[in-house]
């Protein structure tokens, strides 16, 4: 983001979105209608996904879900579509790379890519391209938890863990995550992996994210969420990436593994996701990768950032193919089995596709109710069938989408490498419409670039920094600001003079913000990663004397937490 007038800070917001498919669910509850007859030519399944073998029946839908409703013509027609949608979807938003998959009663019935890997070079995306998967990576991650505390694991041990306890979803993280605390010591002593993986645990939206930004790692921003205002505890929804981190590493301490090892034994080695890790470094190395991507001034896309999300991993840190998370998604509409193996425990995984938390309350009589479970969107369409979904965005250049129907055994994927402007959320609401109406009810694509929009622009700072007032009062000596100051949440702040004027240094390696004067005491800096917000502002406080006894740092602020201390 450019400093200027038309570019005011804002606050920052769900874009390692989770909510955004279930708020508009639930305002728009579901265009009724039925699904209309139809027939078209699917796509070939991948030669790298069998098909279940002739002798093996095809899983039955969930029992607790309606007879399905939708016919494999239904379901050909919106594959046939997909070329064209995709297509053009890209065209009108220079997304430069899109991968996308379908499964249909334990088949593949669609997997392919599009564009290109990096603006500029001429390696073309496929179906084996990686792809950062943004918060994507909790449904994966609660699928992961599903298998490890279900006792039935794929090598067959069981769920006692290393330090002789239980794994379960009811379990209190604090007796497996040293270090960790919530401000509230009942809380504490409490909250479980399932209120902290459907974010009711009272932490307010995105605690710890500003931290990661500043370049604190996973043990101190666990340990600083103590520090945390909380709201009413199980009684109240905020979407937190850390909190969500917490659960899931409670789970791998109690195996005794990192959270990477344990998704590799539960789930990535035994279903045959060999492309699928939940570390940056194995995303980097990656030889078919596709990197991040964001529109330049001009509105062309370029690759300027790199997002690391390694101390969220559980959260946001996973990476995967469109290959690979058909595997997944084939496991996830069978019950947790795959290619004739159970893989995760099929009553363990129901569990996570369960309503936790009423994510969105209905805001009128006839709104339909969204709700989160575990790592995923739960909702119930107008003919009682359950719809789950997630999608993923990093602000600094990726946007994924999964939904699926799992009493018609129907689900897509849409992975990429763009900043989200809508695409991989309108994609997949197209693809349901067709299935299901014959055609999409709406403009799908321009309804998402709003909201996305209009998350952006939540939160816009009253004051408009590039813009001095013209009375503005002017700046004492530089000497009465500079010095050492401390917040027990973000640490040390130190305020240096250089050739150009003050510089504010944040984080554990300093990251230095030139600050620009504004008016009398106030100055500006521009934030930079994934939770940007422009321009914010820093205010000094004088006491008696010729210094400066404190300093807010505005965007910090939202919690109470972003006012440091001389030393």
């Amino acid at each position: 983001m450019h400093p200027g007038k038309s570019q005011r800070p804002r606050r920052r917001r769900p874009l390692a979105v989770s909510g955004l498919a279930a708020l508009l669910l639930a305002a728009t509850a579901l265009t009724p209608g039925a699904a209309a007859p139809g027939s078209a030519t699917g796509a070939a399944p991948s030669p790298s996904e069998p098909a279940p073998s002739p002798s093996e029946p095809a899983p039955k839908p969930p029992s607790d879900q309606p007879p399905p409703l939708l016919t494999r013509a239904d379901v050909d027609r919106a594959v046939s579509r997909l070329d064209g949608v995709v297509q053009d979807m890209m065209k009108k938003t220079g997304v430069p790379g899109v991968a996308v998959g379908v499964v249909h009663q334990d088949r593949v019935l669609y997997l392919k890519g599009f564009g290109k890997r990096h603006v500029g070079e001429p390696a073309a995306v496929d179906p084996d391209t990686v792809f950062q998967l943004a918060s994507l990576s909790k449904p994966i991650g609660s699928t992961v938890v599903a298998g490890a505390v279900a006792g039935k694991g794929a090598d067959g041990t069981g769920a006692e863990g290393a330090d002789g306890r239980d794994a379960g979803w009811d379990e209190p993280v604090t007796r497996h995550l040293p270090g960790f605390a919530l401000k509230d010591p009942w809380v504490s002593g409490h909250v479980t992996v399932t209120d902290l993986m459907s974010h009711r645990s009272g932490l307010p939206d995105h605690a710890g994210d500003l931290l990661e930004d500043l370049g604190y790692d996973q043990a101190y921003i666990l340990g600083h969420l103590r520090d945390e205002p909380l709201a009413p505890f199980r009684a109240s929804y905020a979407y937190t990436n850390f909190g969500f981190t917490a659960g899931a590493e409670a789970v791998a301490r109690t195996k005794g593994v990192s959270w990477q090892k344990l998704s590799e034994d539960t789930l990535f080695r035994p279903a045959g996701m060999d492309s699928t890790s939940t570390t940056f470094a194995d995303y980097e190395k990656a030889a078919n990768r596709a990197v991040t991507h964001v529109p330049g001034p001009d509105g062309t896309w370029q690759a300027k950032y790199v997002r690391d999300a390694d101390a969220q991993a559980p959260a946001g840190g996973a990476s995967s193919t469109a290959a690979d998370m058909m595997r997944w998604l084939r496991l996830q509409l069978a019950g947790g089995k795959l290619d004739g193996r159970q893989i995760i425990d099929a009553e363990s995984l129901r569990h996570t596709h369960l309503p936790e938390i009423v994510s969105q309350p209905p805001t009128a009589p006839a709104g339909r109710t969204g709700f989160y479970g575990l790592g995923w969107n739960v909702n119930y369409d107008n003919k009682a069938r359950l719809r789950l979904s997630h999608s993923g965005a990093f602000e600094l250049g990726a946007n994924t989408n999964v939904t699926m129907l799992p009493g018609e055994q129907l689900g897509i994927v849409v992975l990429t490498n763009g900043k989200p402007v809508g695409l991989a959320d309108a994609v997949a609401e197209d693809f349901f419409d067709i299935a299901q109406y014959g055609k999409p009810t709406r403009d799908w694509l321009a309804l998402f670039a709003a909201l996305y929009a209009q998350l952006d622009e939540a939160g816009v700072s009253p004051t408009d920094y590039a813009d001095p007032p013209a009375s503005a009062k002017a700046a004492r000596p530089g000497g009465a600001y500079t010095g050492t100051y401390d917040s027990a949440y973000y640490g040390k702040a130190t305020v240096t003079t250089g050739p150009d004027g003050l510089v504010l240094e944040l984080g554990p390696e300093p990251k230095r913000f030139p600050l620009r004067h504004y008016d009398g005491d106030t100055f500006s800096f521009e934030t930079t990663g994934e939770n940007a917000v422009g321009l914010t502002g820093v205010t000094f406080t004088f006491g008696q004397g010729d210094t400066a006894r404190k300093l807010r740092v505005e965007y910090l602020d939202e919690t109470g937490l972003g006012t440091f201390t001389r030393r």
